[in-house]
Order: C-alpha cells, then structure tokens, then sequence
C-alpha cells in the first residue's frame, strides 16, 4: 500500500488535514478477521451465509479489502496501511470462504446496509465483488434495483469493475450501473512491460447502462494489505500482511479515498464526490473502456 499511496498522491500530510473524524464504511465481501490494523474500528458485523454472530473470514479476501480501505499499519509501522485509517467498518459476509456467492445473499447484504445506514451513519458502500450474468433475469434485476437504491439513499456505492478482460463490454452487472463508481486496474506504467499485470484483465466498458465504464482506475497488482490467517508468537506477529492483484483490491483504493473525501468535506452529496473525484482523475491516455476518466489522484481530489 505504500506504493499505492505513493502512485496516487496520498501522502501523510494529506491524509492528516483531513482531520481524525473517520467516516463510516460499509463493505460486503467475504468477511472481516480480527486484525490488530483495524483497532476498534469494526462496529457492526452480519454473516448471511453461515449466520455466525461473532466476525471471521473464511477466504481472506474481504480482509485484504478492508485493509486498503481503512488499515492503520500497526503491525507494520505504517508501510502497509489503508487509504483512510481513522474510518469504521461496517460488514456483511455474503461470500463463502470460496469467494462464492448466490443473489439472495448479496441482495440481503445491500438490504442490511441500507436498513441500519442511519443507525451507523454509512456514507461509503464497498463493492469488490464481479458477478457473472445470470440467467435468472428476474432475482438479478431485483439485485441491480438495490444497488440503485443504496445510489438514490446517499450512499456512495463503489464497486469493481470485474477481471473479465480485455475484451469490450464484460464489466461486471453491479458494476454496470450507470449511477455507481465503477472502478478498473491501472499500473500508469509501474511496472512496465510485465506481463499478466491487473490492467490485462480488468474488465471493459462500455456496459449496456452506460457507454462511459469503468468510471476510474487505480492499481491492482501485487497490493500488500491485511493477511486474515496472521499469527501470533509470543510478541512477534508473522504472515500479517499478504500481496493480492484484482479490481477487487482496486476498489478499496478508490472507497478509501472518498472517505478522505468525505472526512474533509462532509456536506458533499454523492454526486457531487463522483463528479469531483472524475473531474481530478489523471489522464493515462487510454481508451475510454480501459481507464474511464483516469488514475485516481487523491491530492487533486482533496483540494
């Protein structure tokens, strides 16, 4: 995450003048471990798969999210911490430990988050999950309407753009939603001609709701975030972190960021911190259907 931090503008200095009144984030994924990075940070946690009360992740992906968002670094004095470090958490497990999910769980999950947004005052709906079509149209559309819904209530709602690419048009359904942050992987040219890289396999726009998809990039290779599996020795800690590549780590950059955003500006709507956040993209002169508007860059947003 320091590279990242580092790729996008998002210094320390900036991340302080934003204050330390974090705002709420909710995130459906594949759970939350207990992490020594995320504190006290996590206030409500609902498991719709194996309806387990107290909070876990079975996979390690909803984790490894969860830390770019909003991780302290604590364990590694700050190298590998999130975007917005001083933001709460709201989860739902809507995944299995496969990474697996049916439609029932996800629409319950959104239903959830939007039921208890007032309770826990929610700004920020992270998303880092790519659906396939499915053939039953009709609880998908039920599905799509929701994420709309949760756009309509305030809620800034993030999602990934897949890693279905690079072919056209294979942006992933809730990421097609044209009022929603679609986001993709961008290096910028990092890592130069290496193969395999995130942005070889991020999804494509245009979707059939929006010809302008994904709505921003930002990295998605080799992002070093919280490790689920960590251990504790004594009092040393091994395996804290670990180096995942995908939209699905992408996403969180890009949710962290508007939690800057919102820390710093409060009374922003929803609208208008998408339109801020296009607006100060950095061009990466790519296709449309490849970077959206850009590279996210936090030191023009938070001006």
């Amino acid at each position: 995450m320091l590279r990242v931090r580092k790729q996008i503008g998002c210094s320390d200095e900036l991340v302080r003048s934003c204050g330390n009144r974090g705002v709420t984030m909710a995130m459906l994924d594949t759970g939350i471990a207990v992490h020594p990075d995320f504190d006290d940070r996590l206030i409500a946690f609902s498991d719709f798969v194996n309806g387990k009360r107290e909070p876990y992740d079975d996979s390690g992906h909803g984790t490894h999210v969860a830390g770019c968002m909003c991780g302290s670094g604590r364990l590694s004095d700050g190298k590998y911490k999130g975007m917005a470090p001083a933001s709460r958490m709201v989860v739902g497990k809507v995944l299995d430990y496969k990474g697996d999910g049916i439609i029932e769980n996800m629409a319950n999950g959104i239903e959830w988050v939007l039921g208890n947004r007032k309770r826990y005052d929610i700004r920020i709906l992270n998303i880092s999950i790519g659906m396939g079509e499915s053939a039953e149209k009709e609880r998908m559309d039920k599905l799509l309407e929701l994420v709309d819904e949760a756009w309509k209530c305030g809620l800034i709602v993030v999602c990934a753009a897949g890693n279905s690419g690079p072919k056209a048009m294979t942006i992933s359904p809730i990421g097609a939603r044209k009022m929603v942050i679609t986001v993709g992987c961008n290096e910028g040219g990092y890592f130069g001609d290496r193969a395999n890289i995130c942005e070889s396999y991020s999804s494509r726009g245009p979707s059939p709701y929006d010809m302008k998809k994904p709505d921003i990039v930002a990295p998605g290779t080799d992002i070093v975030s919280c490790n689920a599996f960590w251990e504790r020795r004594g009092w040393r800690y091994r395996n804290a972190y670990a180096a995942k590549s995908g939209t699905s780590m992408a996403t969180p950059i890009v949710s962290g960021a508007m939690a800057l955003l919102l820390q710093k500006y409060p009374y922003l709507s929803n609208d208008q911190a998408k339109r801020k956040l296009l607006s100060t993209a950095r061009d990466l002169h790519e296709m449309w259907n490849k970077q959206g508007a850009g590279m996210i860059q936090v030191n023009s947003l938070l001006t």
